[in-house]
This record gives structure tokens, sequence and C-alpha cells, in this order.
């Protein structure tokens, strides 16, 4: 969570000289630093991590879900901050390398982002803030050490199951309870971000051929079982607003569908990087795993016996993609 796993292709253009752009194109400039379309990928993690614990998103979920865009986003301009050398070498086109925004600046905005993400957490309370402590920790060190390591994926791994239970936290009081959910959604960034270490060289297709594996076994756990809260199986929401205990019918078909959405948003691309690992076939792989993050989301949702909820994740997905359309987050 917070640093890109979705890295240009790497071909290399010389760096243009550095000019400040006109002022009407600044917002865009750090619509691309932020890649404000990649920001539809994070609500569902806190929203996962809430109804784990059995309890329905309320105030404390949506500051849950605030402290976890601005920690998301303050990772995001940290990375730039981190890799403008690269980025001038590489990516003359990113908004810090052609000149469109300082270097100082984008440090300022993922340190102010930071503090944010912070103080939202603490707002939720102390459970929530024990959370959102060391997952802005991590963040920082993926950016600024890991992410060249062979750590770099567990690290982003930490991240992303950290912003589920931030969410289970904030909610419930306790993580417990979410700390399934947190382990599968994390295993799926595992793989993306193994893949995408590969994406501007292309390599093997031992990797990708993992990650395909790993999204398979992970569409049998999200579509076979049902979390549990406290040791007891989860409820159905039913619409009345009251939770069914064991309720089956609509909530497996919807925990199915949603399952067959994320193994079929991850499935083709990954399968195409393993017989032809090239720059761009990973490249594609990496975003087709980056956009399955919203469906596994709204499944983990629905595994939890949280119907309602599911369907509000999954409806992130369309409206992500519209939008990624105009902003490039490359």
């Amino acid at each position: 969570m917070g640093a890109r796993t979705d890295t240009a292709s790497g071909t290399s253009h010389p760096a243009p000289s550095p000019s400040p752009s006109p002022s009407p194109s600044r917002p865009r400039a750090w619509a691309e630093l932020l890649r404000l379309p990649a920001l539809f990928t994070v609500p569902g993690d806190a929203l996962a991590g809430a109804v784990a614990t059995g309890v329905r998103p309320g105030p404390r979920t949506l500051l849950a879900i605030g402290s976890s865009l601005c920690l998301y986003e303050a990772g995001m301009a940290l990375n730039d901050w981190a890799d403008r050398a690269e980025d001038a070498r590489d990516r003359p086109h990113r908004p810090l390398p052609s000149g469109r925004v300082r270097p100082a600046a984008a440090l300022a905005a993922a340190c102010a982002l930071t503090g944010a993400g912070l103080a939202l957490a603490a707002r939720a309370g102390r459970p929530a803030l024990a959370v959102a402590a060391p997952l802005a920790t991590t963040v920082w060190a993926y950016d600024l050490v890991l992410k060249r390591t062979p750590a770099g994926p567990a690290a982003m791994a930490a991240a992303r199951g950290l912003d589920l239970l931030l969410g289970a936290a904030a909610t419930g009081g306790g993580t417990r309870s979410a700390l399934p959910s947190a382990a599968l959604l994390g295993t799926h960034t595992l793989a993306v971000t193994t893949v995408s270490r590969r994406e501007t060289q292309g390599g093997s297709p031992l990797v990708p051929l993992a990650a395909l594996t790993t999204s398979a076994v992970l569409t049998r756990l999200i579509t076979s079982s049902r979390q549990t809260v406290s040791g007891r199986p989860t409820a159905s929401v039913q619409p009345g607003g009251t939770r069914q205990p064991g309720a089956t019918g609509p909530a497996a078909v919807l925990r199915t569908a949603l399952g067959a959405a994320y193994a079929a948003t991850v499935a083709r691309p990954y399968l195409h990087a393993a017989l032809n690992p090239s720059p761009p076939l990973t490249q594609r792989a990496v975003g087709g795993g980056i956009r399955a993050t919203i469906p596994l989301q709204a499944a983990l949702a629905a595994r939890s016996g949280a119907r309602v909820t599911a369907l509000a994740v999954a409806a992130l997905a369309p409206i992500g993609r519209k939008y990624a359309r105009k902003v490039s987050v490359t």
C-alpha cells in the first residue's frame, strides 16, 4: 500500500530540462503524482476489515478510511520523491523530473499526509492509532529502503494487511477476527508486488505463474468458506439491518460471483505474462493484479456476511477504471 507497483515501461527517453508548467496544469500534475485513480482501491481495505469484526461500519470506520487514504497518498508522493533520479532517466514524463512538481513540495506533501493520516486514526481511537503507526512506518520504510531489497514485496503485503486491520481496529476495537482477511489480502499483494519487480525487464515465467497459482488458491478460499467472528460463523446482513447466523443462498451466490470476478481480473494477464514474460505483458499482469484488489476486497466483505458493504466496495471498480483513463498512474 502507498507505493506504486505499476511502474512505467522502462523505455528510455532523454530527460527534458525541468521547467515549470503553466499553473492550470498543476492540479493535473499533482493528480498524476498522487495517482488519484488508484485511491479507489483503498476504502475496501478498511471496509473489509470493519465487517470482519461483525460490527456495522460507522463514523469510526469513515475515520479509518480517511486515515488509509492519507497514508496511501503519502506513500505515493514519497515514492516519487525517493525515485526522482531514476525517474529522470526512465520516466521523464513524471511530475517531478518534468519540473511540474518540485521535489521539496512532494516531500512536504508526504509528511503532511502522514501526519493527517495518524491524526485521523487517533480520532478513531487508540486501537486504530496502534495499527496506523506501524502502517505509516511500513510505508516510509518501503519507499526509502525496502522496495529495492528482497524484503520489498513482504513489506508491501504487510502494509495492505495492516490497512485492513486499521478498519477492524477502528470499528470493532480489535483486530483478531480480521486477521484471516488481512492474510488473504496481504498474500494477493505479495504476489502482485513480486511480479512488479520484473515489469521493466521481463524475465522468468515462474513469477507470474506463481502469482496465477496464488490467485487460484485465494479464489478457492474466499468462495468455499466464510469468515468467522469470535469463533462463530458470520451472519448475513438482512434487508432490515439484522444478521441471520449461518444464512446461505444470496450471500453464497454473491461471494462466489465476487470471487469469480477477482479470478477473471487476474487470470488472463498472469497467464499471458507466464507464457511470454516480456515487459509489456508483465506490466499488464501488474495492472490486472492492482485492479483485482477491489473485487477481492468485496469478496472478503461478502465472506464476512456483509452483502451491502460488499456491493458498495465492488461498485468502486468501474469508477476507478473511468478516472484511470483521464489521469495517468504510471
